[in-house]
């Protein structure tokens, strides 16, 4: 498959992890648009928003559930006010950046 985000999640292009477990995987963006900027992939191939369906759509809210969580660990203190919580045009990842001097 010649996915970006597959690639990441196998460790064949590396990352600066965040988080990890078995179903997700948090990374730092390369080119970062605030102090603190990471993406948040399924572990499991999505390649599209019009792919989600009830077969995988527990995947997108369980990404959604570890927000809170992952957000603390990358160091933003305040995880009532991010800034900026978006699922990407296509689907595929999640990213999280906090409100202009948090973190």
């Amino acid at each position: 498959m010649d996915c970006l985000f597959c690639k990441i999640v196998n460790g064949e292009i590396p990352s600066s992890k965040v988080y990890e477990d078995e179903k997700i995987l948090a990374f730092y963006d390369i080119s970062p648009e605030a102090k603190i900027h990471f993406l948040v992939v399924p572990k499991t191939h999505i390649c599209c928003a019009d792919k989600i369906d009830s077969t995988n759509s527990h995947n997108i809210a369980y990404i959604f559930e570890k927000i809170p969580e992952i957000a603390k660990l990358a160091g933003i203190t305040n995880v009532t006010n991010v800034g900026s919580i978006t699922l990407s045009e296509d689907g595929s990842y999640v990213t999280v950046k906090p409100t202009e001097g948090q973190g």
